[in-house]
This record gives structure tokens, sequence and C-alpha cells, in this order.
């Protein structure tokens, strides 16, 4: 059975419970870090969910909140939905049941 991954991005929750409300009051602790980005870098990292991130930027966060990567994601995997598959007693021969009949032309010559 397929399943279905999807991630939670918490970096701005974590942000929050340190008193952080502003993306540019992460900026100097990366550098500190040795992570150097601009503030719409820094801006996008907080504000939206990342397709990639590095392990570099991963392991600087969770030193500045001194938490695991577990805290920064959160994973969820469920199992897919079964799709609903048609069966043969709900199929209807449009050949006999909606088809029209031929019509036949006949000339009025009258």
């Amino acid at each position: 059975m397929k399943r279905e991954i999807d991630y939670r991005w918490r970096l701005a929750e974590l942000m929050a419970a340190r008193g952080m409300h502003n993306s540019t009051d992460l900026s100097p602790l990366l550098k500190e870090r040795g992570i150097e980005l601009s503030a719409s870098q820094v801006y996008r990292l907080v504000t939206q969910r990342p397709e990639r991130v590095s392990l570099m930027m991963i392991a600087a966060l969770c030193d500045i909140f001194s938490c695991g990567p577990e805290d920064l994601v959160t994973v969820t995997a469920t199992d897919a939905k079964a799709r609903k598959v048609a069966s043969d007693a709900n199929v209807v021969d449009l050949n006999k049941t909606i088809r029209p009949k031929r019509a036949r032309v006949i000339r009025d010559d009258g």
C-alpha cells in the first residue's frame, strides 16, 4: 500500500517560543555559526515551508534553539486511501440503451 508523507516546518513556532518575533532576529545568530543569508532568504526560511534545507542549516538551527531536528520538522506518514474502482455491475452499454434509431428519409413529391 502506498504511503502519504508530509512534514510541518516549525521554525516560526520555535522562534516565537524564544521571544523572537522578527526574521531579522535570526540572521545574526546564523552568522555566528557560519551561515550567511540575505534578509529575504532568512524571511523565506522562517515564513515558508522549505523544500530543501542543508544539514548545516538544520544543525545551526538546532544549536540556536537547543532542540533536535524532530522539534524543527514534524513528519507525518499515513496510508494512502484506496482508490475506488469501477465495477462491471454499474457499466451501461451505450450501444444498446442510448443509440438513436436510423432515420428513414421519404420523398414528398405530392
